[in-house]
Parts: C-alpha cells; sequence; structure tokens
C-alpha cells in the first residue's frame, strides 16, 4: 500500500526541487522530463500495491 505514495511523491513531493528548465534532458526542459517519468513510473507503482494487497489476501 506504501507504493501509492510514490506517484505523491514523484508529482508534489518533489515539484519545489525540479521546478526549473535547465538542464535539458533529451532536449525536454527538466520539469517535463520529470512529470514524464513520474507519469510512466506510476502504473507500475499501483501495479506494485496491488500485487502487495493481493498476496496479503490470499495468505
Amino acid at each position: 500500500m506504501l507504493w501509492l505514495l510514490v506517484p505523491f511523491l514523484l508529482y508534489v513531493g518533489a515539484l519545489p526541487f525540479v521546478n526549473r528548465v535547465r538542464p535539458l534532458v533529451l532536449g525536454m526542459p527538466f520539469l517535463f522530463a520529470w512529470l514524464l517519468l513520474a507519469t510512466l513510473l506510476t502504473p507500475v507503482a499501483v501495479w506494485l500495491a496491488y500485487r502487495g494487497d493481493k498476496r496479503k489476501r490470499v495468505s
């Protein structure tokens, strides 16, 4: 269940630290690259939370 904190921390918690244009990452501003990374990691975190919850119910 703690995996669901990962997207929150990536989007909201780290925002004051990554809110900058430079450096460029693959030609994108750093903030845009950070949000893209957070968007790609969110389904992984939800899947890990689901997987962990599913194991607790079976046991």
